[in-house]
């Protein structure tokens, strides 16, 4: 194995996890790649999510969003998150990878403009 192929402490890099409503998951996710807020987002359809929700039990389709983002800008992607989603609370939760590629990190935590 050669060094460029060693993993690396994730340092920088996030990975967020968000559902939406399956006609409108694209649109959010079009919008933080196209803003450099994520270098990637990744639709996973088909998520069913049972929750409550104002006193009653939902039971409703969605698709997942796996954002990969900086640790820098997750301010600035959960604020426009906010202000995309139709939910009056959106679901935005932030996790810390502990280690990836190299040149996978050095692309996600500064994509290409």
């Amino acid at each position: 194995m050669d060094d460029s192929s060693r993993l690396v402490a994730a340092e920088g890099l996030r990975v967020c996890l968000s559902t939406a409503p399956p006609h409108r998951a694209a649109d959010i996710a079009h919008t933080l790649v196209d803003e450099g807020l994520a270098a990637c987002v990744n639709l996973i359809p088909g998520v069913r999510s049972i929750f409550r929700w104002q006193g009653a039990v939902q039971d409703d389709p969605e698709s997942l969003l796996v954002i990969k983002a900086p640790q820098e800008g997750l301010e600035a992607l959960a604020a426009r998150l906010e202000a995309l989603h139709p939910y009056e609370v959106p679901e935005l939760l932030v996790l810390r990878p502990e280690q990836a590629l190299p040149a996978y990190l050095a692309w996600a935590i500064a994509p290409e403009a």
